[in-house]
């Protein structure tokens, strides 16, 4: 299971944005098992259970460059209540612990799991992902480009730009769904209450 905490950045200087980030995020159905909704001040959080809805909501609010994201990859608690906000189990911890790294992360996202090679993995790519979707000019993709080729036209540009962030984005997809499934392996949670596993 994926817990995606999302925190806004600077809401002192820009105001408040949750209720506008809220009301784009309830029409996004694909893998939610609890929607996002407002849990401390600027803050939200949902549940989801597929990597491919996770690395897209996370593509999504990159762009915005307002956001703090944090993953969280494990097991909950079950039966899960009706609120994210009275949710529990490992991936709700994760991710209060990926959104604090976050904070202090250049793309603004963290990934945190059970296993730590498997979240650096993910982390990997969605770093690579979060830096081509924040690359908005031409002039930033021209300076990927190797020594010596041509420079493309300007909707060449474009179209390799998006090929390789959609490469990028089904490597991100495939390392978390393996994370997913891993984290939830394990015992029984203390206190006896029941487990779903992740992914």
């Amino acid at each position: 299971m994926f817990v995606l905490t999302v925190d806004q950045r600077h809401s002192r200087r820009s105001g408040d944005r949750i209720d506008d980030l809220l009301h784009g995020l309830a029409g996004r159905t694909r893998g939610r098992v609890r929607g996002f909704e407002r849990t401390a001040g600027d803050e939200v959080q949902g549940v989801l259970d597929h990597p491919g809805a996770v690395v897209d909501l996370v593509t999504d609010l990159v762009r915005q460059d307002d956001w703090s994201i944090g993953i969280g990859v494990g097991p909950v608690d079950l039966p899960l209540p009706a609120s994210t906000r009275a949710g529990s189990g490992a991936a709700f911890t994760l991710a209060r612990d990926a959104v604090t790294r976050a904070k202090s992360r250049p793309t603004g996202l963290a990934v945190s799991g059970a296993s730590a090679g498997g979240a650096a993995h993910a982390q990997a790519a969605l770093d690579l992902l979060a830096a081509l979707a924040q690359r908005r000019t031409d002039r930033g993709w021209e300076g990927r480009r190797p020594c010596g080729r041509r420079a493309l036209p300007g909707r060449d540009r474009r179209a390799a730009r998006d090929h390789q962030a959609g490469r990028v984005a089904t490597a991100a997809r495939r390392r978390l769904a393996p994370r997913a499934a891993s984290a939830g392996a394990g015992g029984p949670p203390a206190g006896g209450g029941r487990r779903v596993r992740a992914g």
